[in-house]
């Protein structure tokens, strides 16, 4: 088809009549109809013969894209919704009530804006009680801080490469792999009050684990804060265990072959083969991985619950503050002190989105898409 014979002008001598180039190409273009021109082997379509100002046409073609839009943003409609109320105007309500100063729960009223909550929370500031007597809030700084960056630097990647381990043996296995998820699989659908009741059994003075081992260990109730770690630790690892095994293993499953068997021809050792082919090609669900772990590890509260029911070893009736998290810390303070635990909140928010922005800078180097 000879789309460029359309326009060409059967000027006679334009060099001998003396017409310039711009006269030569103001000339009108002739007036094709709809329909197949014979002459020229070509076929003629009518787009449009007037112009158009409106914002979601171009050269005379809709685009039904953008005119449909508003069906779009209808659809979404109830999910923005549900973010504005529930997520977006909490957090904007939190970050205001962290400047308040003795805001009230109930009704809502305080006293004026302030920085002293912030400086309150990290114990740099002292606050005068009803009788008058003087104190500093140390347990968020001594406690609630240090427990949940420890639970955060170990559970995480602990878990995240047992989950690895785990998904490339179960991938290999082609009798009964679908009992096998299922059986990993369960932690994540049982209750996780009932599975630390079942935690506390275990690491009971009585337990299964000092029967085992043949030790006489305290671990958990009356236990001090370091060997409390030891249970809370694995519980926590093996709770998050069967969600990034299920990630893990979908993302295998849709690895080209090719690359094992060009490895397997070039005899790469399997932990080669792990490293180099594996973990590049899983990176993208690794990354997800860790940082849905790093903020649900800064965010761990029901672990303490389940297993030490409350911070203390001792039980909810201790005023033992050993196992505090930050997260417990904002809970126990929300009714009492409602200023401090939204600036502990903010402050949370605040380490959580720091670490979120490293993971994704550190991983335009290393994640593989």
């Amino acid at each position: 088809m000879r789309i460029s014979s359309l326009f060409k002008k059967k000027a006679q001598e334009p060099i001998a009549q003396g017409l310039g180039v711009n006269e030569l190409f103001a000339e009108e273009r002739p007036v094709y109809e709809e329909g197949y021109d014979a002459e020229n082997d070509v076929i003629v379509r009518m787009v449009s013969k007037k112009k158009t100002t409106k914002a979601y046409q171009t050269r005379g073609i809709e685009d039904i894209g953008a005119k449909n839009n508003w069906k779009g943003w209808l659809y979404l409609a109830p999910v923005i919704v549900l973010v504005a109320v529930f997520l977006i105007y909490p957090l904007i309500n939190t970050i205001f009530i962290a400047f308040t100063e003795n805001y009230q729960y109930a009704s809502g009223k305080f006293d004026g804006l302030t920085l002293t909550n912030f400086t309150y929370v990290l114990g740099l500031t002292s606050k005068t009680a009803g009788d008058g007597s003087v104190f500093k809030e140390m347990d968020f700084i001594n406690y609630a801080i240090p427990n949940t960056f420890l639970i955060v630097i170990i559970t995480v990647p602990v878990s995240t490469l047992l989950s690895l381990l785990i998904a490339v043996a179960l991938n290999s296995i082609k009798w009964f792999q679908k009992i096998l998820q299922t059986i990993f699989f369960l932690p994540y659908v049982t209750n996780t009050i009932a599975v630390g009741m079942v935690f506390s059994v275990i690491f009971d003075t009585n337990g299964v684990i000092n029967y085992l081992f043949g030790t006489n260990t305290t671990w958990i109730y009356g236990a001090d804060r370091w060997t409390a770690m030891v249970p809370l630790m694995l519980y926590i690892v093996w709770g998050s265990l069967p969600f990034k095994i299920l990630v893990l293993l979908s993302g295998l499953q849709g690895i080209d072959k090719q690359y094992y068997q060009a490895a397997q021809i070039d005899a790469a050792s399997k932990p080669k083969v792990l490293w180099r082919i594996t973990v590049p090609l899983l990176s993208p669900q690794i990354l997800y991985l860790l940082i849905t772990s790093f903020i649900g590890a800064w965010k761990e509260y029901t672990a303490i619950v389940g297993l030490f029911n409350g911070p203390g070893t001792l039980g909810k009736s201790s005023t033992d503050k050993n196992m505090l998290t930050m997260v417990y810390y904002v809970y126990d303070n929300l009714q009492t002190n409602t200023s401090a635990a939204a600036a502990a909140a903010v402050i949370l928010f605040v380490i959580i989105l720091i670490f979120t922005v490293i993971q994704f800078w550190a991983s335009k180097k290393r994640v593989h898409y």
